[in-house]
């Protein structure tokens, strides 16, 4: 055989196809047998020319995985000798390198069973030879064998650690200096210990200064090992940067600045950018990074592309995601620079800075949001100087910020209206399309959030959108229509004179069937459904026919976006027609059955070559063929259909609220489908399968009424609901979802009687502390461990979802909640910490308020506990935090019993600035209020009521918060009526106040006939007397308050 396969060896070679076709038709064949491993072997030590060996050593890796075991000792025994002579003898590297990479496949199948015992002694004596080849194809086997048999490396970690880290520092050969640095790479990947893995902390250096040296000598794809190693260093939990973060930084720095080298080495340096400020972001504010990268990443966005460039590599699309990163994480050390390089380079004579300075400002403000709204301003006034500018990709940028501001500062830049409002109207009527389109979509956004401040630019602005949906490209009629969409929403019944004309539009998008058109309609059904919502049940019912027939006729084409709009559709008129809806069910509930259980999409693709495809050899190279196993190329996950079936899923939950007992054909495929998507491995599915299973339960107890087992039935659902509800507490890592079936739970709480939830409740009480304590499985993100956890930050959605619950138990259970209130406690409190952001404070005060209003007595085991921390927060800087702690500290003085006296001079110390004009905020005021009637009521004598009564008069009526009406008024009628010394001097006040209540359309008529029967008590007190009072009062006034006692 060995003599045959030489010619073919040769034969393979030649450049004619014929012949190479031939020969490699006869290598299958011969390469059945086990013997071609000896003939092989024999051509590596012997063949004469080096393409020769080395095309041996190929083969030999491919076919010897397959004979291995049937090879006699002595045969093995051959194997092994030849391939450790090839790698030190060989003269030529890439033979020595396709020899490596058969030691590699030998070794998987004979370290493990002891065949190859002396494998690790001579690749050790290797790396330290006086040869640079030796000590170069060493590291390669190292890196290849980490992957095979990696574990077998592990009682020598330590010796390899050091062999690794002074071949890095080879001063004289620079390819042992880079097969070290890919066996670093190769050792990291495989390293799971979180000890192993901080010792490659004294590696950065040399890793920097080997890829530096790379750089400089223009091997680029070399010089990128190191961000991989990087990227594993970055992603590890273990604390091991350390300093070192600070010369990654600035080498990732120079590479991404430096234009002169390949775009995808810039781009991952500037991707390990990225990944500090995500995983790292309190070591670059501990090491103060953040400035110096941003100082490197906002000019990047100025940075032009080349047209054939790919995208995705573009710098200024890569800066523009660091800058959000750190935005994110880092908002108070990254908002001032990116202010600062805005406000400079909008004077830019270069239009790519000034495109650069609105782009920042928009990139930053979903993160920088809380501080951008303080300063609104300066933002502003760049943004909109740039939506002037004389360039076309400045104002783009510009609409396109303007957009981003609409979505994430609300609700400041609404108030804005009247300046942004009108530089948006004309920035509609750009010569550019595409800032036209940019402008629509910041006007959608921009309108989204409005209410009655649209009013008088609804003219204008629909006369502008109703003209391009009629004579625009069909991208910008799509962003016309969700414009208009968020006009109608903000407009209301104001948008009545137009939903005529745009519905009877809308017809004939909707009956579009081309593909480039199916988007547009899929808008269109959208819109329909939005415009349909505005005009009410009673002006749609009569024309909804046409619209119905062509939603349910799209479902035959196979466009899945349009399938998804058109179930939201479906989703508005099941809310506004109701009972009336259900003829519809029939025909559109098994299409949304049918969206959900469409196939996932789910694909992987996997490369698996023909072991017996010689054509797969291609070529002689065997340096990228180092892997036997088959290889994961692609996962793909089709989004389209993803949003289908959330949309579908919600359709059938909202199906179920609106129709109740009529869709109880649907109830048990429905429930199948909720618990199915319950458990989904999207969150946007699980999210609206969590809110379904909730309206299912709502139907199906209005189903189950008339069944003779319902209870039964609605035990035994309510039981499912409950088990999934804390299944997710407990185990889904999205905190949306999370937060979600909180609220589900809560509202379940407060609408069944408590024995229904009773059984669930210690489940849920667990898994409520969990949270509170943030150990659950959506609070375990990867953080930076260098850092204090009182830094960590936690989503303010969630918490208030989590707090939410113990107001629930609370009044549910009344005084029984205090041994549960005991367990949660401790948890709840740590977010009172000083160190914990404004929104964490008040978040724990309005709970304490909510748990003494609904617990009642028991709460006065806390009293020392928490008024301290509630009578502080009503000198906070945030408007709602004092609100909140006036609303506390009057719940806590009303139900914590004695405890409580000894702290009223310092409550009333606290309260009365928020009765004076320094107070900007009436909810505050109302609530301030309301804690001094409280404070009165269950404890008058402790009240200077000569100095209080005067201020707290003066503040009525309420303003805001007419919840505290009750406890306001009630308490001044109750002084009243006991004919109280002090407040009967008030006369006049009061009687203002009366009438002023007595014409108020927001109170009730309780609180109303309460005022009536004090104001029958002053008549009786000093008939006569009160008519100069009562003749300074308008004619409205003096008859409403007549109208409430009978004795006027």
């Amino acid at each position: 055989m060995a003599q045959s396969l030489e010619l073919l060896l040769i034969q393979f070679l030649m450049p004619d196809n014929d012949a190479r076709r031939q020969a490699e038709e006869q290598i299958k064949r011969l390469a059945k047998d086990p013997q071609v491993v000896p003939a092989l072997i024999q051509h590596l030590r012997t063949a004469k020319t080096p393409n020769v060996r080395q095309l041996a050593a190929v083969l030999l890796r491919k076919k010897i995985t397959g004979h291995w075991a049937k090879l006699p000792p002595q045969t093995k025994q051959l194997v092994k000798d030849s391939l450790i002579e090839s790698i030190t003898l060989e003269h030529s590297p890439p033979v020595r390198r396709a020899s490596a990479n058969v030691v590699s496949v030998v070794a998987k199948y004979a370290v493990p069973v002891g065949e190859w015992p002396d494998l690790l002694n001579f690749l050790f004596q290797c790396s330290q030879s006086s040869q640079e080849d030796h000590r170069e194809v060493a590291l390669i086997l190292f890196s290849s064998l980490t992957e095979t048999i990696g574990n077998t490396f592990r009682p020598h970690f330590a010796d390899l650690q050091a062999l690794l880290l002074k071949c890095l520092q080879d001063e004289t050969s620079s390819r042992v200096r880079i097969a070290a640095l890919k066996a670093v790479g190769s050792f990291l990947e495989f390293t799971n210990d979180g000890d192993e893995v901080v010792k490659f902390r004294e590696f950065i250096p040399s890793i920097l200064n080997v890829s530096r040296q790379c750089l400089a000598s223009g091997e680029e794809d070399v010089a990128v090992l190191a961000f991989e190693i990087f990227d594993e260093l970055i992603e590890s939990p273990a604390p091991l940067l350390g300093e070192s973060i600070k010369s990654i930084v600035q080498f990732s720095l120079e590479v991404c600045s430096s234009q002169n080298l390949e775009p995808n080495t810039r781009h991952q340096a500037i991707q390990i950018i990225s990944w500090l400020a995500k995983y790292k972001s309190n070591s670059l504010k501990k090491y103060k990074l953040a400035n110096p990268i941003l100082q490197v990443m906002c000019p990047l966005l100025a940075q032009s592309t080349d047209g054939d460039e790919d995208d995705d590599l573009a710098p200024d699309r890569a800066a523009a995601e660091v800058i959000d990163t750190m935005a994110l994480n880092l908002p108070k050390l990254v908002f001032p620079p990116v202010l600062e390089f805005a406000s400079i380079s909008c004077q830019n004579t270069n239009p790519k800075y000034r495109e650069a300075s609105v782009t920042a400002l928009g990139v930053i403000s979903e993160g920088c949001s809380l501080l951008m709204k303080d300063r609104l301003e300066p933002v502003l006034h760049v943004v909109l100087m740039a939506l002037r500018d004389a360039e076309q990709v400045v104002r783009g940028a510009a609409s396109f910020a303007l957009g981003q501001f609409a979505e994430h500062l609300q609700p400041e830049i609404t108030s804005q209206y009247q300046s942004v409002l009108p530089c948006i109207l004309n920035a509609l009527e750009d010569a550019s399309d595409e800032v036209k389109e940019k402008s629509y979509y910041a006007l959608a956004a921009f309108c989204d959030n409005m209410g009655e401040e649209i009013l008088p630019f609804l003219d204008p602005l629909m006369n502008k959108l109703l003209s391009a949906l009629q004579s625009s490209s069909r991208n910008l009629q799509e962003t016309c229509m969700s414009a208009i969409g968020s006009v109608a929403t903000a407009a209301e019944q104001a948008f009545m004179p137009f939903a005529e004309r745009v519905l009877e539009l809308m017809k004939a998008f909707m009956v579009l069937t081309r593909d480039d058109d199916l988007r547009s309609r899929a808008r269109a059904t959208e819109l329909v459904g939005i415009v349909a919502m505005t005009v009410g049940k009673a002006g749609v019912e009569p024309i909804l026919a046409p619209y119905i027939e062509a939603a349910i006729s799209g479902f035959g084409l196979d466009y899945s976006e349009l399938r998804e709009y058109t179930h939201g559709f479906f989703s508005n008129m099941a809310e506004i027609l109701g009972d009336e809806f259900v003829k519809y069910l029939p025909h559109v509930v098994p299409l949304a059955f049918s969206s959900c259980n469409l196939d996932d999409g789910s694909a992987v693709d996997i490369d698996d070559s023909d072991e017996e495809n010689m054509g797969a050899v291609g070529g002689v190279s065997s340096d990228d063929e180092a892997h036997d196993e088959p290889r994961v190329r692609n996962i793909s996950i089709r989004t389209g259909v993803l949003d289908e079936k959330a949309a579908a899923t919600q359709a059938l939950g909202l199906f179920a609220l609106h129709t109740k007992s009529a869709y109880a054909p649907y109830l048990e495929e429905s429930l199948r489908i909720m618990i199915k998507h319950s458990a989904y491995f999207h969150e946007d599915v699980r999210l609206q399968a969590v809110i379904g299973l909730k309206h299912i339960l709502t139907a199906a107890q209005a189903v189950f009424q008339s069944h003779n087992d319902g209870p039964a039935k609605a035990k035994e659902l309510l039981g499912t609901v409950m088990n999934i509800y804390v299944k997710a507490m407990n185990e889904d890592d999205d905190k949306e979802v999370v937060a979600q079936v909180c609220t589900d739970i809560a509202d379940i709480v407060k609408e069944c009687r408590y024995a229904a939830v009773e059984p669930y409740m210690p489940q849920i009480v667990d898994s409520t502390l969990q949270l509170l304590q943030e150990q659950s499985a959506c609070q375990q993100i990867e953080s930076d461990n260098e850092d204090d956890e009182d830094d960590a930050e936690h989503d303010e959605i969630l918490m208030d979802a989590v707090s939410d619950l113990l107001p629930a138990f609370a009044k549910a259970m009344g005084s029984h909640f205090a041994p549960i209130f005991a367990k949660l406690f401790d948890a709840l409190m740590k977010f009172s910490k000083a160190s914990r952001p404004p929104q964490d404070r008040t978040m724990v005060v309005a709970t304490l308020a909510e748990v003494a209003q609904n617990m009642g007595a028991p709460i006065s085991a806390y009293v020392d506990r928490v008024m301290p921390l509630v009578i502080k927060e009503l000198l906070s800087s945030e408007a709602t935090n004092r609100r909140n702690a006036a609303f506390c500290v009057g719940e806590l003085c009303k139900n914590g019993g004695e405890p409580t006296l000894r702290f009223y001079g310092d409550i009333l110390r606290g309260l009365y600035p928020l009765f004076g004009e320094s107070e900007p905020d009436d909810a505050v005021r109302d609530n301030a209020a309301g804690a001094i009637a409280r404070m009165i009521m269950v404890h008058p004598e402790a009240i200077p009521l000569n100095q209080v009564l005067p201020v707290f008069l003066k503040v009525l009526p309420l303003k805001e918060d007419h919840e505290e009406s009750l406890a306001v008024y009630g308490c001044v009628c109750t002084l009243v009526l006991s004919s109280n010394p002090q407040i009967i001097a008030s006369v006049p006040d009061l009687v203002r106040v009366f009438a002023e209540v007595a014409i108020s359309p927001d109170e009730t008529p309780e609180v109303k006939a309460h005022i009536g029967r004090a104001f029958s008590h002053l008549l009786s007190l000093y008939g006569q007397q009160m008519q100069p009072i009562l003749s300074n009062l308008s004619t409205a006034h003096a008859n409403a308050l007549a109208s409430l006692s009978p004795r006027s």
